[in-house]
């Protein structure tokens, strides 16, 4: 099993499960940080003292306080880490469902594991760690099922030009005009209509705002 884990958790309570489960898988060398400006200092001092920690536990989510931080959220100590340490293994424990953020931290930086905080979290937490340590990679349900979802529909550069445009505002008659100053085609009023009307009829929509509502929720725009 892994020699040397960290934690990265704001929740006391929360980080001291965390501490409290990994140990019952037979890991002593765990450390644990509050914020994410620590976590990553800790991870440069294990390189420094050639001890690197072999994988990383992180939440998502950290409230601001009276402490300026850097890092603001873990997506940002992900990020820092795996520049920093490429071969670091990391499992997301988050609370944050969002299948474009799930799919944004494993298409960009690759991670290992990503468990929904929830009724079955600990038990899902072990079979994780276990999992990321056999070089396998584990993704709650409610993960798999999101980013599925989110996957069913495939938005073209020529989709999210049109409906980032509704997002701003800019009414359909007058969005050909942006089309043709990016270069992007069909540039017809004609095929804008036609295209959202296959949009909305594709993800079950009635109305633009629908759909703009959608992408802004999924961050797909």
């Amino acid at each position: 099993m892994f020699e040397k884990v960290l934690i990265a958790e704001d929740q006391q309570s929360v980080n001291f499960s965390i501490q409290h489960m990994v140990k019952e898988l037979g890991m002593t060398g765990v450390s644990h940080a509050y914020y994410c400006d620590d976590a990553l200092a800790r991870l440069k001092t294990g390189l420094r003292d050639n001890q690197p920690f072999e994988l990383l536990i992180a939440d998502l989510s950290f409230a601001a306080d009276q402490s300026p931080q850097q890092l603001a959220d873990g997506a940002a100590l992900i990020a820092a880490a795996k520049q920093l340490q490429p071969a670091l293994q990391v499992l997301v424990f988050s609370q944050e469902t969002n299948p474009a953020v799930a799919k944004n931290l494993i298409d960009q930086f690759g991670i290992n594991g990503y468990v929904c905080k929830g009724r079955r979290d600990a038990e899902e937490l072990k079979e994780a760690v276990t999992h990321i340590y056999q070089k396998k990679r584990y993704f709650s349900r409610e993960i798999q099922q999101a980013i599925r979802q989110y996957n069913a529909y495939d938005f073209s550069t020529f989709d999210l030009a049109i409906i980032s445009q509704l997002a701003q505002g800019t009414l359909q008659k007058d969005i050909p005009t942006y089309l043709q100053k990016k270069g992007l085609r069909p540039t017809s009023l004609s095929s804008i209509e036609k295209r959202l009307g296959e949009i909305k009829t594709e993800l079950e929509f009635t109305k633009n705002e629908q759909l703009v509502a959608y992408c802004k929720d999924h961050k797909i725009i």
